[in-house]
Order: structure tokens, then sequence, then C-alpha cells
């Protein structure tokens, strides 16, 4: 069996830190393969502005802030202008691309579409990767326990985010290292910790659908619904816990990681996201963002080094590392640890 299928993860995600232009401007990515992106999140670096998640399935033009409980926005307050072949286009606006204001961004491959009708009687689409273990959906709620919603990915899903599109209701989250599994939940766009509720999914997804229970949050009667998807991918892509401890942890992930999106699960604290667009590779990363504020980059904090096979937490803190506290976490790969063929990477 090979380590990994996944030799060049930027087929699949990319890290972009960009300058917003004047007028409408191109941002090429700029790893090893060329990638049109399926969603797009990015948050302005030095401004109070909220993220923006976009996605091709509902369309270049429409966005959800990660960080509030606020319906689904189609107006020119942030859009990108397309999708391209190797990036995208943003417009000169304050959420996505200012002229002259900084930002990061984080970039999905999907692109294996589907849509159809529910168990439940009910719309669904969705934009999928199965080599990468990621997906985008779109559905349509129907209050009833056992709901199911196609995924796409052919892969168990670990980690799902949803969020109500036409009204209030906020971000949802479960995931499968949660104490209770997917009879807990948290909030995206809250610090609050993980806590049971069966109502939201209720039972544990298979590699075909994720389950909903009766919760307004994932499966409102009749309410239009968007979810992002996450599935382990051997050497790629992991969705796992880990215990904080007093010194220095260091967490195993069996790849080079570019992206890390961690959450403390019982208590509450910030939702983080670190990257290597921001932060070299061989060093502290002293840059991170939160989630769940509008809040810019946050500096000189050292919370992590990421290493060939996983990531260094290196103090004691309540956002990644408190002692003896459990934390989930996803992390995607720069290098696999060793290639589909066998071999140790170091770079490409």
């Amino acid at each position: 069996m090979a380590y990994t299928t996944i030799d060049d993860p930027s087929a699949y995600f990319q890290n972009k830190a960009y300058t917003g232009g004047s007028g409408d401007t191109a941002h090429t990515f700029d790893g090893n393969s060329d990638m049109q992106p399926d969603m797009v999140w990015i948050k302005n670096r030095g401004q109070l502005d909220n993220h923006a998640v976009i996605d091709s399935l509902r369309g270049s033009r429409k966005w959800l802030g990660p960080n509030v409980a606020d319906a689904e926005d189609s107006n020119n307050s942030a859009y990108l202008v397309s999708f391209d072949s190797d990036g995208f286009t943003t417009s000169d606006t304050d959420v996505v691309g200012k002229n002259g204001e900084t930002y990061i961004s984080w970039n999905w491959k999907a692109g294996t579409t589907g849509s159809g009708t529910t168990n439940g009687s009910k719309a669904y689409s969705y934009s999928a990767s199965p080599e990468s273990g990621f997906s985008v959906v779109t559905y349509t709620g129907n209050a009833t326990a056992g709901h199911l919603i196609p995924h796409g990915m052919g892969k168990v899903p670990r980690l799902i985010h949803v969020k109500s599109r036409g009204d209030d209701n906020g971000w949802t989250t479960g995931t499968t290292v949660s104490a209770s599994g997917w009879n807990d939940h948290a909030y995206l766009h809250l610090t609050n910790a993980f806590g049971t509720d069966a109502n939201q999914f209720g039972a544990t997804p298979d590699s075909t659908n994720f389950r909903l229970g009766t919760g307004t949050g994932t499966n409102g009667n009749n309410g239009t619904r968007f979810a992002m998807c996450f599935a382990d991918v051997q050497g790629y892509q992991k969705i796992g816990k880990y215990i904080g401890s007093a010194g220095d942890k260091f967490v195993y992930t069996g790849f080079q990681p570019k992206f890390i999106f961690l959450k403390w699960l019982t208590g509450a604290e910030n939702w983080t996201l670190y990257d290597t667009a921001r932060n070299p590779i061989n060093g502290p990363n002293d840059n991170f963002i939160v989630a769940d504020t509008n809040s810019g980059d946050n500096a000189n904090t050292a919370d992590l080094d990421m290493l060939s096979n996983g990531f260094l937490l290196n103090r004691n803190h309540n956002r990644a590392n408190t002692d003896g506290q459990p934390y989930v976490f996803l992390a995607i790969a720069k290098h696999p640890f060793v290639t589909s063929t066998g071999i140790p990477t170091t770079a490409f």
C-alpha cells in the first residue's frame, strides 16, 4: 500500500498572501501545480473586515463570513471576479482586495460535482475532491432526524462546518474527535467549547452522506444550508486530536504542514489558523488569525513550528496548548513525509 496518493499537495490546496490592487486584480498561486480553486477563504490581514468564504458552487459573488452569524451576502462589499486556472481575480473591495491592503487566502480544489434529492425529499448539490478529502455542499433542511446529505468525497468526514444561507442562524461544527463524537457540536463564529446536542448531527457520517438531527442550525425546515466537509487522507490531510502539555508538545501528522486550523475542544477559546504563506516553514509561526473575530494578523506569539512530519507547540497557553486539555486540529500538507513510491521527500 502506498504511503500517500498525493505527491504534490499544491494540486489540491494552496495558501496565498497578496496585496489588493486598483480595479480587478488577478492573483496567481505559487505552488508547484496550477490549481483552479473551488473554495477561497480570504481575510484582510490589517483591517477589521469580516472573513469571506466564496465557492464555485454558490458563485463568486456570494460570500459567508466564518466570524459572523449573518446570512449569505451577495452585494458588492466582497466578491471574486473569477476563479482562474491558477488563482483567482479579486474586486477592489474592502473584504477581498482593497487597493494597497494585505490579505491571506486559503484555497481548495474540489471539482467533482453532483446534485439531486436527499432521502428527505430536499435538493442538494456538491463539489467534491475524493482524492483530497474535501467538499462543499449546499442543501435544504427538513427538520427531520436521519436526514442524509450526500457529500461526494467517498470518504468519511471527520470535520464539518455548516452555515445557514438565508438567515442569521450561525455556523454549526461537528467532528468525530469530540468527546461524544457527532452528538457534540460547537460554533465556528464563536469561542464556545464543544457541547452535547444530538439534534444537530446526532450520528456518524459515512463515505456517502453526513447525517442530521432536527436542530435548526444544520437542518431547519426549508432552510438552505452550506457545508464544508473534510476527511483524512494519508500523507496529505489529517483531522485529529491532541492533549496539551505544560511544555513543548509534538503532534504527529505524517507530513510537513502548510496549514493548521485548531480549537480547544472543552474550553472557550478562538478557532486559530496558521499557514506558511505568512510564516517561514523552518521557524516559529509567529502570525496567526482567528476565525471567530474580524481581527487581522496577531503577531509575535511563537505558538508552533511546522516540522517535516508534524508540528511542535512551543508553550503552555489556552489557544493551542493548555496542559491536559484536548484540541481538535485540521492540518494540510506542504510535502508528504514519504511519497507514493516510498521515497522520503525534501521539497518540490
